[in-house]
């Protein structure tokens, strides 16, 4: 606990493509609802940044998103062909690095959510300055420049049980091409 018996802030800073993905290449889909309560309770997680490729049209998933209590960061996205295909893409490692190093001031603890091993400047700069929580993975398939990391790794995979939808009650998530 922080000097002066002062609770303990901590952030949470979410790549939303690599935890969506990462679920759904484990065979679930993830109610991030369940996950921003569970976030809360279990890891006290004041703010939640989640890291998203905007996309118009998807108006009804931001809302959802931000009225499940994430701070939303939009990053532009660009639109291609490949193999006839449309593609989609939207990179947020910028932003997520960015916007951690912005809000340095205001948490004790960070919360890195990605199995990326583009974070892992990031994860050992906030580990050098004892201000790392943990590394949140989706699956047991991350960078293994995270390896070192192993004793702070948490894998949300294991955890289907408490944090997959609903099936029955889908509401819980608009569909949305951004996590495709």
């Amino acid at each position: 606990m922080p000097k002066n018996n002062k609770k303990q802030t901590t952030y949470a800073f979410i790549d939303s493509q690599n935890l969506n993905l990462g679920v759904r290449e484990a065979g679930w889909e993830l109610d991030f609802k369940r996950f921003k309560t569970y976030l809360k309770e279990k890891h006290q997680v004041q703010k939640a940044y989640l890291f998203i490729g905007h996309i118009a049209g998807q108006e009804s998933l931001y809302k959802f998103l931000e009225k499940s209590g994430y701070n939303l960061i939009f990053k532009p996205t660009l639109k291609f062909k490949k193999d006839k295909k449309s593609i989609v893409k939207g990179n947020v490692d910028a932003e997520l690095v960015l916007h951690t190093m912005i809000q340095w001031k205001n948490f004790d603890k960070a919360i890195i959510i990605s199995g990326d091993g583009d974070f892992h400047c990031l994860i050992e700069y906030l580990s050098n300055k004892h201000k790392l929580a943990s590394i949140m993975v989706p699956n047991h398939r991350y960078s293994s420049l995270l390896r070192k990391f192993a004793k702070r790794i948490i894998q949300i995979s294991l955890l289907k049980k408490k944090l997959e939808i609903d099936k029955k009650k889908r509401e819980a998530f608009p569909k949305d091409e951004t996590f495709r």
